[in-house]
């Protein structure tokens, strides 16, 4: 399931972008464009495990650990190769709607597979 969704200019790269779909605690999980400094500090601003792929030229680099890790990551890959990468609209907010509406519609989808009969949006 998709939980946070961001859209942001084309000069703003991945790792600047993650801070607005970082989730408070936990694990995460990403790839080799998330090894930078950005999305460290966010990691550990927001109280996270950095389960991000190392890139050939760091030190820390673990062939064993990053095969472990990309095995982890396989079955959610899924969500991100069969998005459309393109955008039908200009400006940020309709661009971010647009992203937005995909999904809710891919998480509706998959709630039909997963066989959910009742969606509770808030509890009291």
């Amino acid at each position: 399931m998709i939980n946070k969704v961001a859209a942001t200019s084309a000069e703003v790269t991945d790792a600047h972008g993650f801070q607005h779909v970082c989730p408070n605690g936990g694990a995460v999980y990403a790839a080799k464009g998330y090894g930078l400094n950005p999305v460290k500090i966010t990691l550990k601003r927001k109280g996270c495990h950095d389960g991000t792929i190392k890139k050939n030229s760091m030190k820390e680099k673990n062939r064993d650990k990053d095969r472990w890790l990309s095995a982890i990551r396989a079955p959610y890959e899924r969500v991100f190769a069969h998005r459309n990468k393109k955008v039908r609209y200009r400006g940020l907010v309709k661009v971010q709607f647009q992203v937005g509406i995909r999904a809710l519609v891919f998480n509706l989808k998959r709630l039909m597979t997963l066989g959910v009969d009742r969606i509770t949006l808030c509890h009291t």
